[in-house]
């Protein structure tokens, strides 16, 4: 799998939970410190997916 879709996939996820976040009215201070800590969870995980094994010598 490619690490756009990841991103895609995660972005995704991101603004859905800004949307509801936003729906209940959680200050915005929280909300942007969430997107911000899913954003790190989604690129670590993304690389972790998609990165080629090294090959042993």
């Amino acid at each position: 799998m490619s690490f756009g879709l990841y991103a895609i996939g995660f972005a995704i996820l991101i603004g859905g939970l800004i949307y509801g976040a936003n729906l209940v009215h959680m200050p915005t201070h929280w909300i942007v410190v969430g997107a911000i800590v899913l954003a790190g969870v989604g690129i670590l995980s993304g690389v972790k997916a998609t990165r080629q094994k090294d090959p042993t010598s």
